[in-house]
């Protein structure tokens, strides 16, 4: 048996990469999350050549690598590995396939057509860091058909990654060697909706701004909002537990989720779609599936609590000279405007700089600042929320805590300021690439990180003006009500020099804060073989007994050793 440990994958254009153990402590821990994979692919493919350890031999030729704590459902296939007693993907398994689910857009087959243009847009994500390389996407139209179709994989030991509207930004979603890719874009029925206690009961292939649209003709809301959806999808939300710019006023989806029904690795459906705000019988299973990105089985049904829309919501944007006064802002505003605030997202002046030089957006300011601070609140009398915000303007403002702001007085306005915090993630990637973190910090330490990284990469002489310098900034954002701080390196592509200035130093930073290395995106591939930052080995442990138990045939098998094997693939 062949033992290869923390081989996370980096995609950097045309080359991937495998990154270094850098740290004692992760190795530990990460070689402690490791499943049991069986190596199935084309033998074509000679790109995949790996060094490994053989400790052992199996007549069926399996194998160990540390597990992508993605949506991966089965195996990964190595295109290299001997697949001797495996099947691998072939014509057989395309017709049974489109015997399935139809000739039509159900099927996108790479395997006996070429369907390269067809199949780029599941193979890579939209930030241009990951790539995969699946010949089959598949797009059941029901529970069944997914439950067949999963069964039938299990059975074929063929792997699957699931995808929903693949707007992630940890790689979670893409399949990173040849695997079947499972959409869920077909799956997009909005069930029920009982306006009495705001129950929904939505396909997890609902798009989020096509569900909050029809929820809004019902006065109600959904509890989530995120900057990507008009394009990603309820199902991957719960998956990755996604928090988003509500949370503060509506809480997580661990607490608005009622239901949901999943289809296990072999193919099991679990219906627990209930709708009952209270049910006290055992164990409460459905919170196992929501942040676990896929790894326990595929989300297909989601019921949710969703809460009345406020008829009467206000928007500021302000201006402040230090993180010192952010904080006394932000107390102040828990203080003052209480039940009716629902956003409190921090900018900071780069990230507001680099919106305006890639939009050439009118600043919402007159003068520029360190810091901004985008307020929300959303009551039910107009008149006297906006009395309320206006009057803790006038307080902050005369209390020296604010230098400026500005107060939306309609809808278009509203929307306006919204952009400057929505659009700061797609400017981003105007030159070419970005770093990005998403961290939980305490909220006293939580812009430090932001002005560490930043020394730590101008010390270095990689920030700066023109070609020479690949970092073209370092800025934080987030969720100022969460403690939630979101770093982003942008950069004018990706850059190994950049990336061992960053990594493992951001997430040593974290830890040593007792912080979480993942708020709201996931570990995905990006973070996999980082957990052990942000989890213990005890609390690792039992994540891998879960996994064993939703999914046997991925049985985990411990090596006696931390083995330090290379993995590099040209």
């Amino acid at each position: 048996m062949a033992t290869l440990s923390n081989s996370q994958l980096r995609i950097d254009g045309t080359s991937t990469t495998r990154c270094r153990r850098r740290h004692q402590r992760s190795a530990q821990l990460s070689e402690a999350y490791k499943i049991h994979i069986r190596a199935v692919g084309s033998a074509k493919d000679d790109r995949h050549k790996t060094t490994a350890h053989s400790s052992h031999t199996d007549t069926r030729r399996s194998r160990e690598i540390t597990n992508l704590p993605r949506y991966y459902l089965h195996f990964i296939p190595l295109s290299h590995w001997p697949t001797d007693g495996w099947l691998q993907l072939n014509t057989d398994h395309v017709q049974f396939f489109k015997d399935l689910l139809g000739t039509g857009s159900a099927v996108i087959d790479g395997v006996s057509t070429d369907a390269t243009a067809d199949l780029e847009p599941f193979n890579s994500d939209w930030m241009r860091k990951y790539k995969g390389h699946t010949k089959l996407v598949i797009k059941p139209g029901s529970t069944e058909e997914l439950s067949r179709a999963l069964k039938y994989c299990n059975d074929n030991m063929l792997a699957v990654v699931p995808q929903g509207g693949n707007s992630g930004l940890v790689g979670g979603s893409v399949p990173v060697f040849d695997e079947i890719v499972v959409s869920t874009s077909r799956m997009n029925d909005i069930r029920s909706f009982d306006p009495v206690s705001g129950t929904l009961v939505v396909d997890a292939g609902c798009v989020l701004e096509t569900v909050d649209h029809f929820l809004a003709d019902k006065g109600h809301i959904f509890p989530l909002d995120l900057g990507a959806k008009g394009s990603c999808q309820i199902g991957g939300n719960v998956a990755t537990n996604a928090g988003g710019l509500r949370l503060l006023r509506y809480g997580s989806l661990h607490g608005n989720v009622l239901g949901l029904e999943v289809v296990l690795p072999d193919g099991t459906i679990m219906d627990d779609l209930t709708t009952l705000r209270k049910n006290n019988t055992g164990y409460d299973l459905k919170q196992l599936f929501i942040g676990a990105e896929g790894t326990l089985g595929m989300i297909t049904g989601v019921s949710l609590l969703c809460p009345r829309r406020s008829p009467a919501v206000n928007v500021a944007l302000f201006g402040l000279e230090s993180f010192e006064h952010v904080q006394r802002a932000y107390r102040e505003a828990k203080g003052q405007l209480s039940e009716i605030l629902s956003a409190f997202e921090l900018m900071d002046g780069r990230s507001q700089d680099l919106v305006h030089e890639v939009t050439g957006k009118t600043r919402p300011l007159e003068s520029e600042h360190p810091f901004y601070c985008l307020i929300e609140t959303s009551g039910s009398n107009a008149e006297h929320d906006g009395a309320k915000l206006e009057s803790f303007l006038d307080h902050v403002m005369e209390e020296g805590i604010v230098a400026d702001g500005v107060q939306a007085q309609d809808e278009t306005q509203k929307q306006s300021l919204w952009s400057w915090r929505e659009g700061i993630t797609e400017c981003l990637g105007h030159w070419g690439g970005v770093y990005k973190y998403d961290l939980s910090i305490p909220l006293t330490q939580l812009y430090d990180l932001v002005e560490d990284t930043r020394a730590r990469l101008t010390s270095a002489g990689l920030v700066g003006e023109g070609p020479e310098h690949p970092v073209v900034a370092v800025l934080g954002y987030g969720h100022m009500g969460d403690g939630n701080l979101h770093l982003n390196i942008a950069t004018r592509g990706f850059n190994k020099a950049v990336e061992e200035k960053l990594e493992p130093f951001v997430y040593e930073w974290i830890a040593e804060r007792k912080g979480s290395i993942s708020a709201e995106h996931g570990l995905g591939l990006q973070k996999k073989a980082y957990i052990g930052y942000s989890r213990s080995e005890t609390m690792i442990r039992l994540m891998k007994q879960v996994k064993n138990l939703f999914d046997p045939v991925c049985r985990t098998s411990f090596p006696t050793h931390q083995a330090e094997s290379e993995w590099a693939i040209d």
